[in-house]
């Protein structure tokens, strides 16, 4: 049945000459860095922080804050697999003319992938909310280190996208100290898109240029249940662009596919660009 997958995929991209892939948080549970839903598209925990709590509760900065510097310490450790390093082979290459992913780890660029839109942003970037200026992650969380030197022994345990469970008393919690931006003293916010904030337009018209551009459209390892990517899956269903998803559980786009492979991606994309033919590429 594997083997018949393989040849399923491998049709489709063949046939195929501006490939357009978007990508979610199964392409890197391999990883070690989990996901938010199950199989059935359905939360395994509490949803995560919303936007606007975050920018009007100090209480809600610093336990985010507090979660945050000890999720980032497992999250940065993170390293591309199977699944990444395949998008970005040369077999493969020569067929994609861009990649929308929802993941906000780097971990595609990290693998040598050109033409990445990272749809919800990048958690390696911290931004001032005030006069927009970009910090590192990593530089906030060496101030973070030095304000609060007893958050360190906290007990823990890694949750997606750089945030960990706490075993930490409400007023202890209380106790955080968040930096401010040390250019103006305005709030800091990791530079992705929070649960109830919207993407920014440049970036979804970019996006859907991307797709506009596209003859296939390639739906690895997410179940569309937020609408900033399904979209994009109705964007291409209007323009009669196919679209084939390896995902392992529902997705959001059931009716519009014209196949789905419910496979582990690490394992059938590996597979995949070992079988494609070699090809001229046809773009820029």
């Amino acid at each position: 049945m594997f083997d018949k997958f393989v040849d399923t995929l491998q049709r489709f991209v063949e046939t195929h000459q501006r490939l357009v892939v978007i990508t979610g948080a199964g392409i890197s549970t391999p990883s070690g860095i989990g996901d938010y839903r199950d199989a059935q598209g359905q939360w395994k925990r509490a949803p995560p922080i919303q936007h606007d709590a975050f920018v009007k509760s100090a209480a809600t900065r610093q336990r985010y804050w507090a979660r945050s510097f000890h999720g980032w310490r497992s999250f940065v450790k993170a390293q591309p697999n199977a699944a990444h390093y395949a998008l970005a082979s040369p077999a493969l290459q020569n067929r994609i003319c861009g990649l929308i992913t929802q993941n906000v780890d780097r971990l595609h660029q990290a693998a040598g992938q050109p033409d990445v839109i990272d749809l919800h942003g990048r958690l390696d970037r911290v931004v001032c909310l005030a006069c927009h200026t970009w910090t590192t992650r990593a530089e906030l969380q060496d101030r973070l280190a030095r304000e609060n030197p007893w958050l360190g022994s906290a007990v823990f345990t890694p949750a997606p996208d750089g945030d960990a469970d706490l075993q930490l008393s409400p007023e202890a919690i209380a106790a955080v100290r968040v930096p401010a931006c040390q250019s103006c003293g305005g709030i800091l916010k990791p530079d992705v898109v929070f649960y109830g904030d919207s993407v920014p337009h440049p970036v979804v018209d970019a996006a859907y240029a991307m797709i506009d551009g596209s003859d296939g459209l390639l739906i690895v390892g997410t179940s569309l249940m937020v609408f900033s990517s399904f979209r994009f899956c109705r964007r291409a269903h209007e323009r009669g662009v196919p679209m084939v998803a390896v995902n392992d559980g529902k997705t959001r786009a059931d009716d519009l596919l014209a196949q789905k492979i419910e496979v582990r991606c690490e394992s059938i994309l590996p597979a995949l660009a070992a079988a494609l033919r070699p090809r001229t590429a046809v773009f820029d």
